[in-house]
């Protein structure tokens, strides 16, 4: 995930100098398109039960996955 330091953003002024878009390298924005994405799913899956890893590799295990 980028930090907003790592952002190049570049702006759009009106004639009185108030910003009124940003434009940003293609693989930027695809990055922050991508961290959106990430913390929606993260959001989405916040009240799912979770299981120990020792479970988790003794369930791969027993599906014949690991």
């Amino acid at each position: 995930m980028q930090t907003v330091k790592e952002i190049n953003p570049q702006y759009v002024t009106n004639q009185s100098g108030k910003k009124t878009a940003v434009l940003l390298p293609i693989a930027e924005f695809e990055q922050i398109m991508e961290d959106l994405d990430d913390l929606a799913k993260i959001a989405e899956r916040r009240d799912e039960q979770t299981i120990s890893q020792t479970d988790l590799i003794a369930e791969l295990k027993s599906d014949g996955l690991i």
